[in-house]
């Protein structure tokens, strides 16, 4: 296995290439495959951009498809049928079901920009500066998102200060017996606070990066009533918990709320393709032509494969039950797993919604051991939260029963290993 091509040109910022040194040359549904021939269990899954799976048929042959007939590939935001298809497949099959009134932004590819443009819009509309983001929450790298993101290792290193983002806490971030949306109205209420009246607030209901630190319904429903009451945005930044991972299209109808924004990426297309979007409600979009604006907005393959995969998996609710269904059995079996390192003097808790869950071991050290064990017997998981403390489960929602069983099976013998060596080390 050759790796010295990648360790003499490649940049020191990558990542997951360091916590899964191998090369990979094959993909499938839920199994990588390196140049070996070795195979894996993928509970990674391009950290939430493939729920479908790798190279999912459906959508692969409608791409092979469209590809044969010379179809247009990039367009900029000219009108193709590619997106045409998109549109219209969007409408019918996720907006008017859930009696939703949204019109489309196509920003640019990648989830980062939709955030960029939605809280760009935000300030526009409302004429005000400042963006409300929560504790813990991750919205994207570039500079005007980056300002809405907690995660200090990224701001550290910008180079100047961030501007434009105010920081409350998210729920749970006090204890369970604090509602933190009581210091937020309060805040609000205050004008001596020091809060700047916002134009808008960003949050995700469940958040990814963060955590897998899962926002209750009832204080999803009282933010969107402070916001109203307050003519303040709600963006709801779907990136990683949307497109089926919580067990609904949109992670927010869980709570039965309607925000006025939300941004979309990662499984937007499908098949790993970059592509986002904003979704706002029609009074919202007060743009001037080209306002805002990117070269890869047009990128017809990515709503070729999006389109396969709204008629095929979202045409009815048989696809988010089963969402469900698979994600109650990664709930018990972490659980269980939770209890296992808790027993040997290891405390940790389960989390999560649908099938983004997660293991808080409290520490990086720990959620590391793990996962590393689980690497060398054929699983690939992913750490997440402030210190890494929580071992990360994304799967594709379209892993079948057997595959999702054997993660789990690596997994929990992984944390066996792991509670066995604390139990020999304190003996």
């Amino acid at each position: 296995m050759q790796t010295e091509t990648f360790e003499r040109l490649e940049s020191n910022v990558r990542t997951y290439s360091r916590s899964f040194p191998v090369v990979f040359t094959k993909a499938k549904g839920a199994c990588l495959t390196d140049e070996n021939g070795r195979e894996y269990i993928d509970f990674l899954a391009g950290a939430g951009t493939l729920n479908y799976g790798h190279n999912n048929p459906h959508l692969k042959q409608a791409l092979v498809d469209y590809i044969a007939t010379d179809g247009v590939v990039h367009g900029l935001d000219m009108w193709t049928t590619a997106k045409r298809d998109y549109f219209e497949a969007f409408e019918e099959l996720i907006l008017k079901p859930r009696n939703l009134d949204y019109k489309i932004q196509l920003p640019g590819p990648t989830g980062t920009n939709a955030v960029e443009a939605a809280i760009r819009l935000a300030r526009k509309v409302k004429q005000r500066h400042n963006i409300v983001a929560f504790t813990n929450g991750f919205h994207g790298v570039t500079m005007g998102a980056l300002a809405t993101t907690g995660n200090r290792k990224f701001r550290e290193n910008t180079g100047v200060p961030t501007l434009g983002g105010s920081f409350v806490p998210f729920d749970g971030y006090m204890g369970d017996s604090t509602d933190t949306l009581d210091y937020f109205e309060k805040l609000l209420g205050d004008k001596s606070g020091g809060l700047d009246v916002p134009a808008a607030v960003i949050v995700e209901t469940v958040q990814g990066e963060g955590g897998i630190n899962v926002s209750g319904l009832e204080w999803l429903k009282r933010l969107e009533s402070i916001c109203h009451a307050n003519d303040i945005l709600l963006i709801i930044d779907d990136i990683q918990a949307g497109c089926g991972r919580t067990g609904k299209f949109f992670s927010f109808e869980h709570a039965g709320v309607v925000p006025d924004m939300v941004t979309n990426s990662k499984s937007l297309s499908g098949l790993g393709l970059p592509f986002a979007h904003v979704l706002m409600r029609p009074e919202l979009d007060q743009w001037k032509p080209g306002q805002y604006n990117g070269t890869f907005r047009g990128f017809s393959y990515a709503m070729v494969t999006a389109t396969a995969a709204l008629k095929h998996y979202w045409s009815d609710d048989a696809f988010e039950l089963e969402v469900q269904r698979k994600g109650k059995i990664v709930e018990e079996r972490f659980q269980k797993l939770a209890a296992m390192l808790s027993k040997a003097g290891m405390p940790a808790s389960e989390r999560g919604r649908g099938l983004m869950r997660g293991i808080d071991v409290e520490t990086g050290d720990i959620a590391d051991k793990i996962t590393g064990k689980a690497f060398e017997n054929g699983l690939i998981i992913e750490t997440s939260g402030q210190d890494g403390e929580v071992v990360k489960c994304l799967c594709s929602l379209t892993i079948t029963d057997d595959e999702l069983q054997k993660g789990l099976d690596i997994l929990e013998a992984a944390v066996k290993d792991v509670a066995g060596a604390k139990a020999t080390a304190d003996a």
